[in-house]
């Protein structure tokens, strides 16, 4: 049995997600404030963290932060009244997967969390390493190297830089990105995909020694991206 974390200081709200998720087969545990959602990180392990940005004694961006480095793996999904696209993208850069905005019906809820728990990551061909320049990405272990220098990706990025990697100098609609490495049946905002697209971008420039070692992800404005050597 799959389990969630539900973080919700709504009593009213927590207790229909709770009872939504179980009636899914899921296995729920509930906080409603940053400090028992970081004890409860702290205790056990977690398939999907629902969490609530809107606690009583604490930042929910910080909590997602701090969830991200206690459990990489995690599937993150932010549950917010905020309706800012600024809040969102801080959400998503803190490690959030995913987020969905208030008020939201169960059924939509329910479907993103069956989605991301059915995903996971994205299955690559076995020992295959994609190669662009100085770039490799080595889909058996899930690592990349820019030369000697290895990366720290979270699973999307991963799965992100090397569905782009596989045809590189091609361009790759947002859509076939979104179905690719997200799911097939999304309907929201790809907010996260350019949130990701940005953070893959800061890394690569990062750990590329000189920005012409570095692969550029190049954006096509109405369509999607491109990986390419400089």
């Amino acid at each position: 049995m799959q389990r969630i974390l539900v973080v919700e200081d709504d009593q009213v709200i927590g207790d229909a997600l709770e009872t939504s998720l179980r009636g899914n087969g899921y296995h729920v545990t509930r906080a409603a404030t940053a400090h028992t959602a970081m004890a409860a990180v702290q205790r056990a392990a977690f398939d999907l963290v629902l969490l609530d940005l809107g606690l009583p004694d604490g930042d929910g961006v910080d909590v997602c932060r701090r969830v991200r480095d206690i459990q990489p793996e995690v599937v993150l999904v932010i549950l917010t009244a905020r309706q800012d696209e600024m809040d969102v993208v801080v959400g998503l850069e803190a490690g959030a997967d995913d987020y969905l905005t208030k008020p939201v019906r169960l059924g939509e809820l329910t479907a993103r969390v069956r989605a991301h728990l059915r995903r996971g990551p994205v299955e690559q061909p076995e020992q295959r390493v994609i190669a662009v320049g100085e770039l490799r990405v080595d889909t058996a272990s899930r690592r990349v190297h820019i030369g000697d220098n290895e990366l720290s990706l979270r699973t999307k990025e991963f799965d992100l830089l090397a569905r782009l990697a596989e045809q590189p100098g091609k361009a790759v609609s947002r859509e076939v990105l979104m179905a690719d490495v997200w799911d097939a049946h999304w309907y929201r905002s790809t907010k996260t995909l350019d949130v990701h697209i940005a953070a893959l971008r800061r890394k690569l420039l990062d750990n590329a020694g000189s920005p012409a070692n570095a692969p550029e992800i190049s954006t096509l404005r109405g369509h999607g991206y491109r990986l390419e050597n400089r």
